[in-house]
């Protein structure tokens, strides 16, 4: 009796051990569905320092990446042509960041924005004067923006720029499609604006980590993340002025330009390094032309791009093309449902 239970527990296990062998195997990894790109969105606020083009161009090519350059009027007039710009509320001439050093400063500038956007690049709006809006009326930012998009279309006119290049004031009317306000500083007033205006996105928000755009009546709202940096993880946006208040308190501290540098790159790297290991959310980081802590984010951001942008499976792209290429497949996600 002993002996007929052993053959029998021996048969039940062949047979388990048989229909294992016949059962289905494991998905391969290769099976399994395939991850998105990682999308970087960098951009840079003013765009007013002709070496801060030549510098981000090259970097580009470099790396393969497209950026946005939200470009301020006032940085498309001279001295002598300032009159031709009159914010709300402000006299004509007025401006927080001052004008072009020169009409031959407006004209290489007026050059590179060609040149880049040639190159593939998005010329967005940073408005005109960078005055603060957050109390503005529809009509004030409606006023605001008809001032930039005339100086745009007419700068070369303007400031008495000779020759014209053919078709600009066609690709002046038509290659701004987004917007940054100054200070990021928005009010209900500003949304109503936005889409009467014309602009297709607008990335002046602030959000708790990387997200994906929304698009409400009509424009696509671009955030940036606060992302964790420094020896305690603390929250900090993800743009160099916000770092540069954080590192020194707003104000020059060369001696730890190499310190703060490192610590911006750890920062975009580590929150680079979640989303591509994780959800692969849009990554945008932000800079500005201004070399803080003598070019300690300017620096980071070199490295930064140069690891990361040439990645078979990475995107740094424009907020124009990603707008583009969101809204062509919900139009044909719309049709094909």
């Amino acid at each position: 009796m002993l002996r007929s239970y052993r053959v029998l527990a021996f048969s039940l296990a062949s047979l388990a051990s048989a229909n294992a062998a016949f059962a289905d195997p494991p998905k391969s990894p290769a099976a399994l569905p395939a991850k998105p790109k990682q999308v970087v969105l960098i951009s840079f606020d003013a765009a007013r320092e002709i070496s801060q083009w030549q510098r981000s161009r090259a970097l580009a090519k470099r790396t393969g990446a497209h950026f946005t350059y939200f470009l301020s009027c006032v940085f498309l007039l001279s001295p002598e042509t300032r009159l031709q710009y009159a914010g709300p509320g402000k006299a004509a001439g007025k401006s927080n960041v001052g004008f072009g050093a020169s009409k031959q400063d407006v004209a290489e500038r007026l050059g590179q924005v060609r040149l880049a956007a040639a190159e593939g690049h998005d010329i967005g709006s940073h408005a005109c004067g960078h005055f603060d809006g957050k109390d503005w009326s529809k009509a004030d930012w409606l006023a605001e923006f008809a001032s930039a998009r005339r100086i745009f279309e007419n700068a070369y006119a303007i400031n008495g720029i000779s020759p014209e290049p053919s078709g600009w004031r066609d690709f002046a009317r038509h290659t701004v499609t987004g917007f940054r306000a100054p200070y990021l500083s928005t009010d209900k007033a500003l949304y109503e604006a936005l889409p009467e205006a014309g602009f297709e996105y607008d990335a002046s928000g602030v959000s708790n980590g990387p997200a994906v755009a929304p698009t409400k009546n009509g424009t696509t709202r671009f955030a940036l993340p606060q992302i964790p940096e420094g020896p305690k993880s603390k929250p900090v946006v993800a743009m160099d002025y916000n770092l540069y208040v954080r590192h020194s308190d707003g104000t020059e501290k060369p001696a730890m330009a190499d310190a703060f540098s490192e610590r911006a790159y750890q920062a975009f790297h580590a929150a680079f390094e979640a989303q591509y290991n994780g959800k692969r959310l849009p990554l945008e980081l932000g800079f500005h032309f201004t070399l803080m802590n003598s070019g300690a984010y300017w620096n980071a951001l070199e490295r930064f791009a140069g690891e990361v942008c040439v990645k078979a499976d990475v995107e740094c792209i424009n907020f124009r093309d990603y707008v583009a290429r969101q809204r062509a497949g919900q139009a044909q996600a719309s049709v094909g449902g």
